[in-house]
């Protein structure tokens, strides 16, 4: 069921998904955008005044950060070894980043192609520290489709 058309969809309730494998504990996704360039189209019109007009040109490719409280899963660990041992085959991975309504309904889809992990972060170590450690994955995709 989807939300009434005045309704808005919160930030708390997504998921991931990658290559059917739901990808779980995610606690942040930053970054997810979609864009493009724009070309310059300068001409003088017929009466000899100046014009710009722009236009679409081609669309670039992206980055997104996805946090998770670090846990013994090396799901991330072992896509980041394939991507750095050249196995680009096994880490350009077809995904999305789906949001749920309260219903746990999904009513928007980001689908991200032929993405890979460009990095690794893990959060602070520090003594007597009581928060949770994270892990921080950057992948860059090459287009985004929403749906």
């Amino acid at each position: 069921m989807a939300l009434p058309d005045l309704d808005t969809s919160v930030g708390h309730s997504f998921g991931l998904e990658f290559d059917g494998v739901v990808i779980k504990q995610i606690t942040e996704v930053t970054g997810l955008k979609m864009e493009q360039d724009v070309i310059e189209l300068k001409q003088n019109t017929s009466d000899g005044k100046y014009v710009i007009k722009k236009l679409p040109g081609r669309p670039k490719a992206g980055e997104v950060t996805l946090t998770r409280g670090l846990t013994a899963d090396q799901s991330f660990e072992k896509w980041i070894k394939d991507s750095r041992f050249g196995k680009m085959g096994d880490s350009r991975k077809g995904g999305a980043i789906i949001v749920f309504d309260y219903e746990g309904n999904a009513i928007k889809r980001y689908t991200l192609v032929n993405a890979w992990p460009k990095s690794l972060e893990i959060g602070s170590l520090k003594a007597g520290d009581t928060s949770v450690l994270t892990e921080k994955v950057v992948l860059t995709y090459e287009s985004m489709d929403v749906a």
